[in-house]
């Protein structure tokens, strides 16, 4: 390895070997993101942070300049670093960055403990975790540098606990103790280390020691979180209390595919560990071997490769026949075949007896006698192969086949997966030439995928290259994309993956392959059986055993019980069969039905979730088909996330072949679901959808409802002067129709964005008028959600005795309805309110209580904003480490929802709580970054507390700094009427 960030800077072997600091934040950088540009402005940041000089790109040059003669230097190509006008890169190879290769033998450990070799799994696990060599890029001290070596550092220790995990059932435990007790102790809140650790003390018999390490860990996580263990530790702690701890100390070894005999190719790419697991497997146990997989995945060539490393332990004879089970020709009869084996073994053809069973028992009695290696290649059912079987040990039979042939009891099957992304790149290069991939990285990388990994496709690609010199991998990556599709590209002479596609499709019955084509037009991955009922509408029995023989001739991959996908090549290939006009019918009926079923299920989930107000606009709907709806409602929420890329892609569906209605609504439908998950640019793309298609309809009571959901995701945003827009347009639109309940809650909506971008008067001029809607309509259910969002505005304005009323009668409101939601958003302003009124311990109480429900109702944004104040109140009480700990999970929930204000809120938090520990620097950088990012947000109440924060920290050091963002924070607090205004206005004149 030429290049190692996996401890201190290392380049051609030698540690520090560059030695200028900022030379090393450079390579630094084009090594954490080696094999891609990374811009000039990100690497001015690294250097310099904020303050980077008017000369920053000049001396940028330089240090680029300097580092490629240190690199001539320790004998590395100054090529090695490469310019663009977009900014810098290095160009490395798979082998030369010691943390690339760390993740490439991570990912083979872990497809290891997926194929259940446990051995070899901890046997990678450990060879990838030897390549560190201390924290990552240790003693660079760029914040730039320093976040992404913290994400390195944090897989390192995910490998440890796999590594330890694979271990600990291969009954090492005695050895991992010594080992885990340092990790705990290095990293004490880390539960899956400190659970491991109680593991392997129990099982080997020290059961107090593993107590003992549960309550060590519960009184930091009290004392560091104020929290319990988490659930998994908890059940742990009961399982070593109840002495019914056992680990499996055996390794359980799976079944991996072979490959055929006559001539072993050059160009073998991504098989080598399948081909040496398999030499082992079958040395140990196992005669004869069933490999199947799609058309095109490399069967016989891995039974060749796999045959050829055998020969040797079977001189006797090394037998090859081609069954012609999935080919243009007949299939091979057991008596033809047997015949062929016959002449191999070199039995004369007069010696060839007349009767098929008289045959068969000469080719036993052949067998009888010899060492022999046997592939019986494309095979087309059980029956075919199963006569051909020798009786004896000493014989090994390698049998491929585009089917699972279940019939075949002695044999140890295997299914062969598509190669990797790395294989795929590295076979196309082995056949198109190495340097010329190289060259373009991102075209191979998108030629391989748009072959869906597939040996077949990649090596007809590559011969397409290979025979058009004057061709860039771009272009073919550009026909593979546009043009006749990749199916048309990927052809050469009389071999083409369509072909073989075909063939396999021929194989099944009729009505399979009806749903072979229907399934095709489903856009998303992975999809259930219910799918594919809804697709066919067929009943569920019938289409389950439908699937169960499109996953047996491979056209179709079970990839966990119940949840299907179509590999993509072989999805354009379902495409194209109902491409002519004769099937447009049966294609636009099954469309329908698949967007029916699909706005079925999330309408229905969407009635479940939705407070009242807002079920108002759900549209109605009666499911064509009740007995696929029932299962994925209840599974709600998951089945929501399971699904999410194939209903976004729905979305785009609807418009694109011209279904309307189903496109808005299977938008709407989803709404809640992406909104509380913090799918938002989920939520963006399907409501601009929605809304284009309604704009097109000229519905307008469907484009009122487009724009207020639209809203919501500026909002999350704190893209609110785009909220706003659109909400308004939504009143005007909802006034003119005459809906007034949809009035009143683009009103408090429009009151909520006005509070949020610091406009308290507007705002409550919107609630005001809400409130005198409501009066006349009398609606509880809408009084709520009125006056949650009231509350939160007065929260924000400091108006705190008129948030407690509002909020008491929130509550009381809520409990009233049996509003759940609204129950625990009452609970939380009250515990804010509280906290502002200096009421900390009822506050506290209430929080926690808040927090409880939060989490129990999967509201990541409303734990957000408890855990962070929660963590006012433990700064306040002068527990700033407590404080700073639940700041971090509080940022973690804002990012996941996408709240960027949330972001920001988090972060000057969480500095003023690491300023009272006394790291002024990192509370500083906090600050800056948070002042940066509410500035472009135009996030004015977060800016002024990022500048009141800045001079907190260089209040000291520098008071007329100080006093400069003092003043424009105050004059940012009196834009917003924040009450935050008083206490600025104070240290100012201390300062004098």
């Amino acid at each position: 390895m030429r290049f190692g960030i996996l401890g201190p800077l290392r380049v051609g072997g030698g540690e520090s070997t560059v030695t200028a600091g900022r030379d090393r934040v450079v390579l630094a950088m084009l090594l954490l993101r080696s094999g891609r540009l990374v811009p000039v402005e990100e690497l001015v940041d690294a250097v310099w942070e904020e303050r980077p000089p008017a000369t920053a790109r000049a001396q940028l040059q330089t240090c680029v300049s300097r580092l490629r003669r240190r690199l001539a230097e320790l004998g590395l190509a100054p090529e090695t670093i490469v310019t663009d006008p977009a900014g810098y890169g290095v160009r490395t190879t798979p082998a030369d960055l010691d943390a690339e290769v760390f993740a490439r033998g991570v990912d083979a450990a872990r497809a290891a403990v997926a194929a259940g070799r446990l051995a070899d799994a901890g046997t990678r696990f450990r060879a990838a975790l030897a390549l560190w060599r201390g924290p990552a890029l240790a003693g660079i001290p760029s914040r730039s540098v320093r976040r992404r070596a913290q994400a390195l550092d944090e897989q390192r220790l995910t490998a440890l606990e796999e590594c330890v995990d694979v271990e600990l059932r291969l009954g090492q435990a005695a050895e991992l103790i010594e080992e885990l007790a340092e990790s705990v102790d290095q990293h004490p809140l880390r539960e899956r280390l400190r659970g491991q650790l109680m593991l392997a003390l129990s099982s080997v018999g020290r059961q107090a020691d593993a107590l003992a390490v549960y309550r060590e860990g519960r009184r930091i996580y009290a004392d560091e979180l104020g929290i319990e263990p988490g659930v998994e530790l908890q059940e742990l702690h009961q399982r070593v209390l109840a002495g019914d701890l056992a680990l499996a100390g055996r390794e359980t070894r799976a079944i991996v595919p072979v490959r055929s005999l006559p001539r072993a190719i050059g160009d073998f790419t991504g098989r080598q560990d399948t081909l040496a697991r398999l030499v082992k497997e079958i040395e140990e146990d196992g005669q004869i071997q069933l490999i199947d997989g799609m058309a095109g995945s490399g069967k016989t060539t891995l039974a060749v490769h796999v045959a050829t490393a055998l020969a040797d332990r079977y001189p006797d004879a090394q037998l090859f026949v081609d069954l012609h089970g999935h080919s243009e020709r007949t299939p091979l009869t057991t008596a033809t075949a047997v015949t062929a084996l016959l002449r191999q073994l070199g039995v004369p053809a007069e010696r060839v007896p007349v009767n098929p069973d008289d045959r068969l028992a000469l080719w036993r009695t052949e067998l009888a006698g010899r060492r022999a290696l046997v592939v019986l290649d494309n095979a087309a059912t059980a029956d075919q192969v199963a006569p051909l079987l020798p009786n004896g040990s000493h014989c090994l039979v390698l049998i491929t086949s585009r089917r699972r042939l279940v019939g075949v009891d002695e044999g140890r099957p295997s299914s062969l997966p598509v190669l990797d992304a790395d294989e795929a790149i590295e076979l196309l290069g082995r056949v198109a030439g190495a340097e010329r991939i190289a060259d373009e990285p991102e075209a191979a990388a998108e030629v391989a995928r748009r072959c869906g990994y597939l040996p077949l496709a990649i090596r007809l690609a590559g011969a397409r290259l290979a025979h058009r010199p004057q061709w860039r991998v771009a272009d073919l990556a550009e026909r593979l994309v546009a043009g006749a599709g990749p199916l048309a590209e990927l052809a050469a002479g009389q071999r083409s993956v369509g072909q073989a596609f075909a063939l396999s499709y021929a194989q099944v019955t009729p009505s399979a392959q009806r749903l072979f084509r229907l399934i095709g037009l489903y856009p998303g991955g992975r999809f259930d059986s219910r799918v594919a009922a809804a697709l066919a509408e067929l009943p569920m029995t019938e289409t389950q055993d439908l699937l169960d023989e499109l996953v047996d001739a491979h056209l179709v991959e079970e990839v966990q019980p119940g949840r299907y996908r179509l590999h993509d090549l072989l999805r354009e290939y379902a495409r194209l069969l109902l491409a002519p006009p004769q099937r447009q019918v049966e294609r636009r009926a099954a469309l329908e039905r698949l967007l029916d079923h699909h706005l079925s299920v999330t309408l229905a989930i969407a009635r479940t979730i939705e407070a009242a107000g807002s079920r108002r606009n759900i549209p109605a709907s009666t499911p064509g088909r009740p007995d696929l709806v029932a299962a994925p409602v209840a599974e709600g929420r998951a089945w929501f996330e399971e699904n999410l890329a194939g209903l976004t892609a729905l979305v785009r569906l609807a418009e694109e072949e011209d279904f309307p209605a189903q496109c808005w609504q299977l938008a709407r439908a989803c709404w809640r679901l992406n909104f509380d998950g913090g799918h938002l640019d989920e939520l963006i793309e399907t409501h601009t959808i929605g809304l284009r298609v309604a704009e097109r309809l000229g519905d307008e009571a469907a484009i009122a409802v487009m724009l207020n959901y639209l809203s919501s995701a500026y909002f999350r945003l704190a893209r609110f002067p785009e909220a706003i827009r659109s909400m308004e347009v939504a009143l005007d639109l909802r006034r003119r129709l005459g809906l007034r309940g949809d009035v009143l809650s683009t009103l408090w909506n429009l009151g909520i964005s006005y509070a949020a971008n610091g406009d308290f008067r507007q705002s409550k001029a919107m609630f005001d008028e809400a409130v005198d809607m409501v009066d006349g309509l009398g609606d509880a259910h809408e009084l709520t959600n009125l006056q949650n969002n009231l509350c939160f505005a007065l929260i924000g304005w400091g108006r705190y005795d008129e948030a407690l009323r509002t909020a008491r009668q929130h509550l009381l409101l809520a409990r009233q309805t049996r509003d759940m939601r609204q129950t625990v958003n009452a609970i939380g302003h009250l515990g804010m309110i509280r906290h502002r009124m200096g009421d900390l311990g009822p506050a506290r109480r209430i929080l926690r209580l808040a927090l409880h429900l939060k989490r129990k109702e999967g509201n990541r944004f409303g734990e957000g904003e408890v855990l962070n104040e929660l963590g006012v109140i433990e700064r306040v009480d002068g527990r700033p480490e407590r404080a700073a700990a639940l700041h971090r999970d509080a940022l973690v929930a804002m990012i996941e929802v996408g709240d960027r204000i949330g972001q920001c809120a988090s972060r000057n938090l969480l500095a003023q709580a690491i300023l009272e520990q006394g790291d002024v620097a990192s509370a500083l950088d906090l600050h800056r970054r948070v002042l940066h990012d509410a500035t472009r947000l135009g996030a004015r109440y977060e800016q002024a507390r990022a500048l009141e924060g800045v001079a907190r920290c260089v209040r000291a050091s520098d008071p007329a700094a100080a006093r400069t963002h003092l003043t424009r924070a105050l004059s940012l607090f009196r834009q917003v009427e924040s009450p935050d205004q008083h206490g600025v206005e104070r240290v100012l004149a201390e300062l004098g």
